[in-house]
């Protein structure tokens, strides 16, 4: 079925249908994405006050065969939420339903609407002495319907798991127009199909999120946070396991980070306080939470010691205060920021078995080499086994020079990756960037499957085309 442009009509017809306030202009920050992929397109831009208003938009474009695109905070990496190509989309934003409908503290339990911004979830889960546990860099701008949409995963999946894990229900808008009502407090629901667990990671190709409920947790008594200089990534998973044995599901984040994100931060954001007078080659940031009456400061000390004795280690430092907390953690959470300042060639969120990572990067960086004079920054979740290993131009040149190499680059790693029973997508999605890649290494019956799903919940293909899976050419 052929789609069709948001065009003049349609928009009068929008215009009936919603309030003034729903229609915005088609600004800029709508059609672009992080990393300057692509630049989208727009007919209209329609941000709703309500379910109901997005129900209403919904099946006005089913009904005009108009192609939507879910728009959260505009921070994914992988271009799903521009539409580059085809007919100009109705661009749907969630940026005015931003309620806690909601809070349940003796439940654990938030409901909030899909353009909640994610810090905005943290600051309510604290005011009643709870955590939201999901964090990542984008937290002051990132929503928490795209969040859900991608799956998304940040530091501290090890303790708590992706998005996924997090929700216990959602409210989304179908592609008919039809209202899934699927807000529940439940711990179990075992009735039928998981629609939930379909939206989630989605990528807004069968419905549009505008509510959920999430978990949240008690927040830790003790709190603490090291930065040690490891021997390398083999020796970093072995300090894991050390730390495990040392104090269990008290690891809320473990970190890896490679020396080139600290060269990039004195590079390109020299106001960066960095914690080492010379970086590490490998460093590991280690984050903890532990129940009242147990030190956090003397557990990472002891934990020092030991691997220190053991060879896993060479230096380190226990943060002694929340500011000193807040620092260790500045280096990391700016490391994307200034990846973006240097100009990445090929970026790659890949994930791999535990005890494939130490053999994947020696091999990753010596495939690498044999293409060209780059600069590697590796850097990731460890603990989860999820690492970005990003590619950059020599010191002082450009990633243009390179954008020729850059599918020879991809294919590399991601080979590499697939032929290590990793994944070649760990927490960013699949969105537009990743389409071929799905087609390349994903398995058949599961591609079977997805279009399947896809055609038939979205019979028309309205919903985010070309994300995810490769649009119908009809």
């Amino acid at each position: 079925m052929t789609l069709c442009p948001a065009d003049d009509g349609f928009v009068a017809r929008l215009c009936d249908l919603l309030p003034a306030a729903a229609l915005r202009e088609i600004a800029p920050a709508y059609l672009e994405e992080p990393r300057g992929r692509w630049t989208g397109r727009a007919g209209v831009v329609v941000a709703p006050g309500s379910t109901e208003e997005v129900a209403t938009a919904i099946r006005a474009a089913a009904e005009a065969r108009v192609p939507v695109v879910p728009y959260g905070g505009g921070t994914g990496l992988v271009g799903g939420q521009v539409m580059p190509d085809g007919p100009a989309p109705m661009i749907l934003s969630l940026e005015r339903m931003r309620k806690v409908r909601g809070i349940w503290p003796e439940e654990n339990v938030i409901e909030v609407e899909a353009g909640a911004i994610l810090s905005d979830v943290h600051d309510a889960a604290a005011g009643c002495g709870r955590l939201f546990p999901l964090s990542i860099a984008s937290k002051g701008s990132a929503r928490i319907g795209g969040l859900l949409a991608t799956n998304a995963g940040g530091v501290n999946v090890l303790r708590y798991g992706n998005a996924r894990d997090l929700c216990l229900g959602l409210e989304a808008v179908m592609p008919d127009g039809q209202v899934f009502h699927g807000l529940r407090r439940l711990r179990k629901d075992n009735t039928g199909y998981d629609l939930r667990n379909l939206l989630v990671g989605s990528e807004g190709t069968l419905g549009v999120i505008t509510a959920a409920t999430l978990k949240l947790y008690p927040r830790p008594v003790g709190e603490g946070t090291a930065l040690l200089a490891t021997a390398g990534p083999g020796a970093a998973l072995s300090l894991l396991e050390m730390a495990r044995d040392h104090m269990g599901e008290g690891i809320s984040a473990f970190e890896l980070m490679h020396r080139t994100g600290f060269d990039f931060l004195a590079e390109t954001l020299p106001d960066t306080r960095l914690p080492f007078a010379e970086p590490p080659e490998w460093s590991v940031l280690i984050d903890i939470g532990l129940a009242r009456g147990l030190d956090p400061a003397a557990a990472l000390e002891t934990l020092f010691a030991e691997a220190y004795k053991a060879g896993l280690v060479q230096d380190g430092l226990v943060a002694q205060s929340q500011a000193q907390r807040h620092d260790f953690w500045e280096v990391r959470e700016r490391i994307p920021e200034a990846n973006r300042s240097v100009g990445a060639i090929s970026s790659h969120d890949i994930s791999l078995p535990l005890g494939a990572i130490a053999e994947f990067i020696e091999q990753g960086n010596a495939a690498i080499a044999a293409l060209g004079p780059f600069r590697i920054n590796c850097f990731g979740h460890l603990g989860d086994g999820n690492l970005h290993f990003n590619v950059f131009p020599p010191r002082g040149q450009s990633r243009d020079g390179y954008a020729g190499q850059r599918d020879d680059i991809k294919r590399t790693v991601h080979d590499l990756v697939h032929a290590m029973g990793g994944s070649v997508s760990a927490e960013h999605g699949i969105g537009r960037l990743k389409v071929g890649d799905l087609e390349r290494y994903g398995d058949p019956a599961k591609l079977s499957a997805m279009r399947a799903i896809k055609a038939a919940l979205d019979p028309a293909g309205i919903m985010n085309p070309g994300a995810v899976l490769r649009a119908d050419p009809r």
